[in-house]
């Protein structure tokens, strides 16, 4: 005995999926990737940027790095 398969009710559109993301969506994550990029290249402007002195020396050569 075989099971009835389910259609669906809409025909599939245009042969792709069509998703929409609202403009928050890309901007935040965008923002927050600047934010903490900045911290890391400068430090300095951290408020809790006193710390190991190897993982400061680690963020001084990655931004000499970046900066070449």
């Amino acid at each position: 005995m075989s099971a009835p398969t389910h259609t669906r009710p809409h025909p599939a559109s245009r042969g792709g999926v069509d998703i929409r993301l609202p403009w928050w969506a890309l901007a935040l994550p965008t923002l927050a990737f600047v934010v903490l990029l900045a911290l890391i290249l400068n430090p300095a402007d951290a408020q809790a940027a006193t710390g190991d002195p190897a993982v400061t020396r680690l963020f001084e050569h990655l931004q000499q790095l970046i900066s070449r």
